[in-house]
């Protein structure tokens, strides 16, 4: 069990929690929300133990063992991916490597063997070992690792040969592996395509311990948690629903706040409008003094500020061709550092017709996003032909878009070098919408988060007169209010989209095809991403 009772936690003048009481129960999986900067980090730290409330206490069950995924993974060197998971089993992983140094020795001819406390101590750790499921552990990493992505080749690569993304894969991995009383994961699937993040859900639903969790994906969050803690100007305020519920129930109850409020002030109104007339007559003094203290004494209600989110819609777009692209067996290689070719895809062949909302999917590794670096002419292909239809203007995001902003320049002066036909009215009306109003817009770009630059560039890009959007992963960073804000928005384009992502939410609700890129070659999938589900889970 985990109760936080009267926590207050402030940087200087900035109060991030006042009052925060909230108690978790073992076993339950809670979703831990709240706007940027809302201090939802700084939850999981007091629970860490990293950091102390300035007041209130912490109470744990003695004992409780926690494992806590943060975004900012330690550096990680001189092991290979599968020692690196092995190292982060606690106590169990200590005992294995004491046991296996006993081992040696006993299994040294030349040695002198272990003296008889050593053996005892043997046996003791043994049996402990045993209690603790060790003699599975290895397997049990094999699994979790092969799980988020790593085929057995990879398992054995040394970790400084991994890139960011997969590092947080092997951090995560460790905390799993872990199995602890109480799992805090900050944003788990921000490194991971759509296989693991489903393999990861069927994992922590089968966990026993208690789960508290942020995600930016509203159905791998929604799937998971039965309660969502909120924390938002202040306040813990725990739901007891899923994410679903929390948003009905917290409009419910921001309505019934308003509307209290709007009572407490016609009544203190009318107080103040009696204590107005009535206080130069002697007569009426004892009962304005008591009205005056009474109302003194009533805690006012305040309406909490609603959570900025971008708000953004499209201008009518020029109309293109039918035949937005058209793809004939075509085929993509990369050259490998040390010589040679590595085939990406071959021989897709395919049509993109105006209007379609095409999601491209497949394995991490697969070549979705090389796909669309052919398509838009970001690199060309090794064979076959990829040709854009009549009248295509073309705007692309993908991961790294955010990587060609100038980190000199603030946000305005790069959004207005790069649409210059764009006023200043406009382009502040812009910004506004991304949420960078006000002193926000002058902001350098070098100082801005990940989710700040993709926010950006995407309405660099959204703002551009293009009828046909190619995004690769444009809800990465976005917070779940900002992911929804795009696909409201995506929904009402008239143009043509090709997307890859990893949020199940926004593939449901915006897709009518689906591109399956799997071992080299494409299937195409004439219906939603539902009915791409359906099919693929028949076909495999």
């Amino acid at each position: 069990m985990i109760n936080l009772s009267a926590i207050r936690m402030a940087y200087g003048s900035r109060v991030l929690i006042q009052n925060g009481n909230v108690q978790i129960n073992d076993g339950e999986k809670v979703g831990l929300v709240g706007p940027n900067g809302s201090g939802k980090t700084t939850v999981f730290r007091i629970i860490t133990g990293e950091e102390e409330p300035d007041e209130g206490v912490l109470f744990m069950d003695p004992g409780t063992v926690v494992g806590y995924f943060s975004q900012d993974t330690a550096e990680m060197s001189g092991t290979t991916a599968i020692e690196e998971v092995l190292s982060g089993a606690g106590e169990v992983h200590t005992i294995g490597k004491i046991l296996s140094e006993l081992e040696h020795r006993m299994s040294d001819p030349e040695g002198e063997g272990l003296s008889d406390s050593e053996m005892d101590r043997y046996g003791e750790l043994q049996m402990a070992f045993q209690h603790l499921d060790g003699y599975s552990l290895e397997v049990r990493a094999e699994a979790i690792l092969e799980g988020l992505g790593f085929d057995e080749e990879r398992r054995g690569n040394r970790v400084e040969s991994f890139s960011g993304g997969w590092k947080m894969r092997i951090s995560l991995a460790k905390i799993l592996l872990l199995d602890p009383d109480v799992l805090l994961i900050d944003e788990p699937t921000n490194h991971l395509d759509v296989e693991s993040i489903v393999w990861l859900e069927g994992w922590l639903r089968s966990f026993k311990g208690s789960l508290i969790m942020t995600s930016h994906d509203r159905e791998f969050m929604t799937r998971l948690c039965s309660k969502t803690l909120e924390i938002a100007a202040g306040t813990l305020t725990l739901y007891s629903g899923d994410y679903d519920f929390y948003l009905r129930e917290r409009d419910l109850r921001r309505e019934q706040l308003i509307a209290s409020q709007k009572r407490q002030q016609a009544m203190l109104a009318k107080e103040e409008k009696f204590i107005a007339r009535f206080a130069a007559r002697a007569s009426h003094a004892s009962q304005v003094q008591s009205r005056i203290k009474t109302i003194d004494k009533i805690e006012r209600i305040e309406i909490p500020p609603e959570q900025k989110v971008m708000r953004f819609t499209f201008d009518d777009v020029r109309r293109s061709g039918d035949i937005v692209v058209e793809m004939q067996q075509l085929a993509k290689s990369w050259t490998k550092a040390s010589g040679g070719e590595l085939p990406v895809f071959s021989g897709i062949t395919g049509t993109v017709v105006r209007g379609n909302r095409i999601a491209v999917t497949g394995i991490n590794g697969a070549g979705k996003s090389t796909l669309l670096k052919v398509i838009t002419e970001q690199t060309a292909p090794t064979a076959g032909s990829c040709t854009l239809g009549s009248s295509v203007s073309l705007g692309y995001f993908s991961q790294y878009s955010s990587d060609t902003l100038d980190p000199s320049r603030t946000i305005f002066q790069e959004v207005s070098e790069r649409i210059p036909q764009a006023t200043i009215g406009y382009v502040k009306s812009l910004l506004g919408a991304f949420q960078f109003s006000g002193d926000d817009a002058e902001k350098k770009i070098s100082i801005l988060s990940g989710g700040e630059r993709s926010r950006v560039m995407l309405a660099v890009i959204l703002a551009s007169p293009v009828n046909f959007l190619v995004l690769d992963e444009p809800t990465n960073h976005l917070d779940i209010a900002s992911r929804e804000v795009l696909l409201e928005a995506l929904c009402s384009f008239t143009g043509t989209i090709m997307i890859v992502s990893h949020d199940r939410y926004v593939l449901r609700r915006l897709v009518n095809r689906v591109f399956e890129i799997d071992h080299g070659q494409m299937r195409t999938f004439e219906g939603s991403y539902e009915y791409y589900l359906e099919k693929r889970q028949l076909a495999y």
